[in-house]
């Protein structure tokens, strides 16, 4: 079953090492992430079967340079949810495979 791992904290580069902890941890995909406040707070949305989203997430939880502020796994997510993410991801120009 596949699944979506969201995981927010501050600042640019603690995202992008947490998005390396994660892509080498366990065999998920990078999908997008949302940049707010001036990328002051990122969330990062990586896609893979349960167990490997959770092994991410889990170890972006241990790994973080700084401490972060929601991670969520959402098993077999609603298309509604993958339409936002979507969205999200043509704003950066990022591209995905169903």
């Amino acid at each position: 079953m596949q699944a979506i791992g969201l995981f927010e904290l501050q600042g640019y580069v603690p995202a992008l090492a947490a998005t390396d902890i994660m892509l080498k941890t366990a065999n998920v995909k990078f999908l997008t992430w949302e940049k707010k406040l001036g990328g002051w707070l990122v969330t990062i949305v990586i896609q893979g079967e349960v167990s490997a989203v959770t092994a991410a997430i889990e170890a972006a939880k241990a790994g973080t340079i700084r401490k972060y502020a929601a991670a969520a796994v959402i098993p077999n997510p609603h298309p509604e949810v993958m339409k936002q993410i979507e969205i999200s991801a043509s704003k950066y120009h990022f591209t995905f495979d169903d």
